[in-house]
């Protein structure tokens, strides 16, 4: 299972087939501005806060949910974007 999640909120953004299409959500997001759904951090300095979205694969087990790996993504914040992971061609 591959989720996107905002690491400083806590918050899963979804759920995705496979990586790929987590890349591809990510490169749309990456087109919103910060302060626009969802974009928008939810808390109260939100102005001064941003998002930091990784990418989470975890084992499709019934019985629990082991993180297999996660990857520091997309930063968004009023200082604009940025990628922390540099995705080949073929990742997409």
């Amino acid at each position: 299972m591959i989720t996107i999640e905002d690491e400083s909120h806590a918050e899963t953004l979804g759920q995705y087939p496979n990586f790929q299409a987590a890349l591809i959500e990510l490169k749309r997001l990456a087109k919103i501005p910060w302060d626009k759904e969802p974009n928008l951090a939810p808390c109260t300095n939100w102005k001064t806060c941003g998002r930091m979205y990784e990418i989470i694969e975890r084992e499709d087990s019934l019985s629990h949910w082991k993180e297999v790996r996660r990857i520091p993504a997309l930063e968004v914040s009023a200082l604009g974007i940025k990628w922390l992971t540099e995705f080949k061609e073929n990742d997409i």
